[in-house]
């Protein structure tokens, strides 16, 4: 499913989005990149007790998760002259929509693929507060992008730089 984003006049605002280990942060940045756009990874809009929270194992609930949403759409609100690319879960529909109450023209990139490359990719890498415990959570919570929200899914399997330049044709 692609559909463009409504206001072409302005670069756009697009979240690339996904569970945990799809590529959110290599993707996103190399996507602001590729667009001259800026970039903000919204793991770093978490308040510390979210941060905590995950770090320990206990997934987030929507009480905890509003006020990122909300802290995540006004980040991309204030850029919307000069748009922004974010990386942020966004997992579902309900919480795409409250980052879309705040920048309404926000068009979504989301990165799937199977448990088992997402498992792989986070056992890999270090440093990083959520645990692979969690992916079981984050897949059962994940919504796909649904018929009118503007977006479009790519495969995580195919190269970085093949998801980018999908992602700049189909919503830079």
């Amino acid at each position: 499913m692609t559909h463009q984003p409504q206001d072409v006049q302005r670069p756009p605002l697009i979240v690339v989005m996904g569970v945990s280990g799809s590529g959110k942060s290599t993707v996103g940045a190399a996507l602001a990149e590729r667009l001259g756009l800026a970039f903000t990874d919204a793991d770093g809009l978490h308040p510390p007790a979210n941060v905590a929270k995950m770090s320990s194992g206990v997934p987030l609930t929507d009480d905890d998760r509003w006020p990122w949403l909300d802290a995540v759409g006004a980040e991309l609100a204030g850029h919307d002259d000069d748009g922004l690319v974010v990386a942020c879960s966004a997992l579902r529909r309900s919480y795409r929509d409250r980052i879309r109450a705040h920048a309404p023209r926000t068009a979504f990139l989301h990165l799937a693929g199977g448990r088992e490359v997402l498992a792989a990719r986070m056992g890999g890498r270090a440093g990083h507060f959520m645990p692979p415990a969690l992916l079981t959570s984050q897949l059962d919570t994940l919504e796909p992008l649904a018929a009118g929200e503007a977006g479009t899914t790519l495969d995580i399997d195919a190269p970085v730089g093949e998801l980018v330049e999908a992602g700049a044709a189909d919503l830079g």
